[in-house]
């Protein structure tokens, strides 16, 4: 099939929650060590490419304040056009779901999708593990979404052990609160020595996100939410901010009666939590 007949075709960016997360020390290149467990969902951006014979590449979704060619997405084609040496181009059409600076990865999966669906439609033929080294120069969450696993996480997040979680629905709720993934890093309030742990020690219960007390500590809209959700859940922070979710068994109907008390101005979302990401299921589908 000659690729440039295909025609604009969407497909999924799913979001992510950090389960737990720790920062066990800082390498001597100044990146954080991290212990974390990436939980996939069902929600999230979509993404439609169109191809092009002239080598451009143009977003035609523009987000508040980002320029056309600072995008996530933007970015990780050029850097696979140059990575395999095409001379096609593409058009990139966002539908943004996925709030900007939620701690849910949205930036970092459109450009996991976009590295996956242009290796397959420009014809490259890289491999997952060389698409997630490119996906690592572009942001430390990005190989989990290439590789498409729920998945232990150390490293700075590139060293993944695929996990099976446990069946759970999420209650996600979106503070519109900006809180930058930098200056958070840098927060004097932030614990960069925690004592590591292992895969044992979070199935038996360990939660904890080093960022929920800073984050508390500069938001007060942050704090709020987290006393207004202890009243009916056990509610966590997800990255570094602001997104705060509480997981319920699937068939718990407390979820959707938490969700009705809050205040309607406040954003939130319902998401079922996956061990598989829908991206490689459309693409092996698509071979």
């Amino acid at each position: 099939m000659d690729v440039l007949t295909v025609g604009k075709t969407w497909w999924p960016a799913p979001a992510k929650l950090n389960l737990m997360l720790r920062i066990t020390g800082k390498r001597a290149d100044g990146y954080h060590q991290l212990q974390t467990v990436f939980q996939l969902l069902d929600y999230g951006d979509r993404l439609a490419f169109e191809l092009r014979d002239d080598g451009h590449i143009r977003k035609h979704t523009p987000l508040h304040g980002i320029g056309e060619n600072d995008g996530l997405s933007t970015r990780a084609a050029r850097l696979l056009q140059q990575r395999c040496g095409t001379r096609l181009g593409v058009d990139i059409f966002l539908e943004k779901h996925t709030p900007l600076g939620a701690g849910l990865g949205g930036g970092s999966s459109d450009a996991a999708t976009t590295l996956l669906v242009l290796n397959q439609l420009w014809g490259c033929q890289l491999t997952i593990d060389t698409l997630a080294e490119l996906g690592a120069q572009l942001g430390a969450d990005v190989p989990v979404f290439v590789r498409g696993h729920s998945a232990w996480a150390e490293g700075i997040g590139e060293k993944l052990t695929p996990m099976t979680l446990p069946a759970a629905r999420y209650l996600v709720v979106c503070p519109e609160v900006h809180l930058s993934t930098a200056s958070m890093f840098a927060d004097p309030l932030l614990v960069r020595d925690q004592a590591r742990i292992n895969l044992g020690d979070f199935e038996q219960g360990e939660r904890g996100n080093v960022f929920t007390s800073v984050a508390r500590a500069r938001s007060p809209a942050i704090d709020a939410l987290f006393k207004l959700l202890a009243a009916y859940a056990s509610p966590q922070l997800t990255g570094s901010g602001a997104a705060v979710f509480c997981a319920f068994a699937p068939d718990d109907p407390t979820l959707e009666r938490v969700a009705q008390t809050l205040p309607k101005t406040l954003p939130r979302f319902i998401a079922q939590g996956l061990n598989v990401s829908p991206l490689h299921a459309m693409l092996a589908g698509h071979i």
